[in-house]
C-alpha cells in the first residue's frame, strides 16, 4: 500500500538524512523503556528537574497493593507511549511530504556569473522598484542555498529591502562544480566574492555596504580585510568567531572536527563534503531537534499559514549543497577544531584576517536563541572589531532572517543601519 512517504507521490525527500533522524528518535524513546529496571532499583540518576517527579511515581508504584502488576502496567504504558510518538512522527513526515506548498517566487536575474557562482539583482524585482537605490552586497553561507534570504512571498529579506528602496545584490554560490571542488576559502573570497564586489562597486560608483550571514559573515569579514577600498560598512548576522568560547562550545566544536577526521577518506575520494554529512553534523549539535519539529507539525492544521511556513523552511533545509573538500577542511578542521579565528591566527593566501584591523563601521546582530552559533562566539567578534555596534535579537539562528518576528524587528533595524551609512 502506498504511503505519503513515497517520493514518487510527494516529490520530497526530507528530512535529510531520514534514516538518522528516525533512528535517533526510536533509540531515544525506546531507551526510556530500557532504563526502567535501573530506575526501579534506584541505580538510575535523574536530572534535578525530574528527580522529584520520578521519586513520586516510584513511591506510588511501590505502595500499590499489587506492585508487580503495577510495574508491568507501567512498562506497557511506556511502550505504548513510544509507539504513539513514532506514529505521530510518521504523521508529521507524511504531512510534510504531501503538503501542497511549492515555491512560486519568480527567478531573480543574475547580473554576473562565474562558474557556479551568480550575483542576483533584487533591484530588478517587482518592476525594478529598487534598481536606482543604494547597492548592498549580501553574502550567505556556502552551506545551504542562498534562498534563505528569499524564502517565500512574505519571508524574503531581499525583496523587502528592495521594497524599501534599496538594491540588494545576493551572492548565490550554487553547488560546487568541477572547478569549485578544489576551491579553498581564498578562492571563494579572493576570486568569486571579489568579482561580485567589483560588480557591486561598479554599479554604485564607489564602496558599498556588505552584509554577511552565518558563515557568510566570516567570508564578508575576510573580504573587508583583503579589499578595504570596496567595503563601506560591514554587517554581520549570526557570525561565529571564537569556536572555543566556553567549555560547551569547545566540546561541540571538537565533536565536529572529530567527525571531519573520520570522514576524510570519503571527502578525499569525492572532493567534497556531501550535503547529507553536513546535515548529520548539525544533528550532532541537537539530535532530537528534527523529531521534535515534525511532532509539532503533526499537531498543526495542515491548511494553516504556519504549516506552509514550516514546509517552506524545511524545503530549504533539505535542498542543501555539498562543501568543497578544501573548504570543509579549513572550516571544520581550522575554525572548529583549531579555533584559528578565535585565536587570531586565521590566514587566507598568507594574509592574517585581523578583526581589530577592520576600520569601517560594523553592525553585529546576534540572536540570543542561536543553537548553531553560540551567542558568546558571535559576541567575541563584535568585541574584537574596533567600530562595532552590537545588537542582540530574540530570535534563533534561522529565525532572525525568516520569522515573522524578524520582519517586525530585525529587518527594519538592519535597514535603518544601512540607510544611516
Amino acid at each position: 500500500m502506498a504511503t505519503g512517504t513515497d517520493k514518487a507521490q510527494s516529490g520530497r525527500m526530507g528530512p535529510r538524512p531520514l534514516g538518522l533522524h528516525l533512528s535517533v528518535a526510536l533509540a531515544t524513546w525506546m531507551s526510556s523503556r530500557a532504563g526502567l529496571p535501573m530506575w526501579r532499583s534506584g541505580s538510575l540518576r535523574w536530572s534535578a528537574d525530574l528527580a522529584e517527579k520520578a521519586a513520586e511515581i516510584q513511591r506510588a508504584l511501590a505502595q500499590s497493593g499489587a506492585a508487580e502488576t503495577a510495574w508491568m502496567q507501567f512498562d506497557t504504558a511506556v511502550a505504548d507511549e513510544c509507539r504513539r510518538r513514532m506514529a505521530v512522527l510518521h504523521m508529521g513526515l507524511i504531512r510534510y511530504r504531501d503538503h501542497p506548498y511549492r515555491r512560486t517566487l519568480r527567478d531573480v536575474p543574475a547580473i554576473w556569473a562565474e562558474g557556479t557562482t551568480r550575483l542576483l539583482d533584487f533591484g530588478a524585482v517587482d518592476g525594478g522598484v529598487g534598481r536606482h537605490g543604494p547597492v548592498v552586497l549580501f553574502v550567505p553561507s556556502l552551506i545551504n542555498r542562498s534562498s534563505i534570504l528569499d524564502l517565500s512571498e512574505t519571508r524574503s529579506l531581499m525583496r523587502w529591502l528592495a521594497g524599501q528602496g534599496m538594491r540588494p545584490l545576493l551572492v548565490d554560490w550554487g553547488a560546487p562544480g568541477e572547478a569549485e571542488r578544489d576551491f579553498g576559502l581564498a578562492d571563494y573570497v579572493g576570486g568569486r566574492l571579489a568579482g561580485a564586489l567589483a560588480v557591486a562597486t561598479g554599479l554604485a560608483g564607489g564602496r558599498v555596504p556588505v552584509v554577511g550571514y552565518c558563515m557568510g559573515g566570516l567570508l564578508a569579514l575576510a573580504l573587508a580585510a583583503r579589499q578595504p577600498d570596496g567595503v563601506a560598512r560591514l554587517a554581520l548576522l549570526a557570525t561565529p568567531w571564537d569556536f572555543h568560547v566556553d567549555e560547551a562550545a569547545r566540546d561541540q566544536a571538537k565533536m565536529v572536527a572529530a567527525a571531519l577526521a573520520a570522514w576524510t577518506p570519503a571527502i578525499a575520494a569525492l572532493r567534497e563534503l556531501p550535503a547529507d554529512l553536513i546535515q548529520t553534523l548539525f544533528s550532532l549539535i541537537e539530535p532530537m531537534q528534527v523529531p521534535r519539529k515534525f511532532l509539532a507539525l503533526a499537531a498543526l492544521d495542515p491548511n494553516s499559514d504556519k504549516a506552509a511556513a514550516f514546509v517552506a523552511l524545511e524545503d530549504w533545509l533539505n535542498d542543501g549543497v555539498a562543501l568543497a573538500g578544501p573548504v570543509a577542511d579549513e572550516c571544520l578542521g581550522g575554525w572548529y577544531g583549531e579555533n584559528v579565528t578565535g585565536r587570531g591566527v586565521w590566514e587566507l593566501a598568507g594574509q592574517r584576517i585581523d578583526a581589530a584591523a577592520i576600520d569601517v563601521d560594523c553592525l553585529a546582530m546576534i540572536p540570543r536563541r542561536d543553537r548553531i552559533v553560540p551567542p558568546a562566539s558571535a559576541a567575541a567578534l563584535a568585541n574584537a572589531l574596533p567600530r562595532a555596534q552590537t545588537v542582540f535579537v530574540r530570535q534563533g539562528h534561522i529565525g532572525m532572517v525568516v520569522s515573522e518576528g524578524a520582519r517586525q524587528a530585525v529587518w527594519p533595524r538592519l535597514a535603518d543601519w544601512l540607510r544611516a551609512g
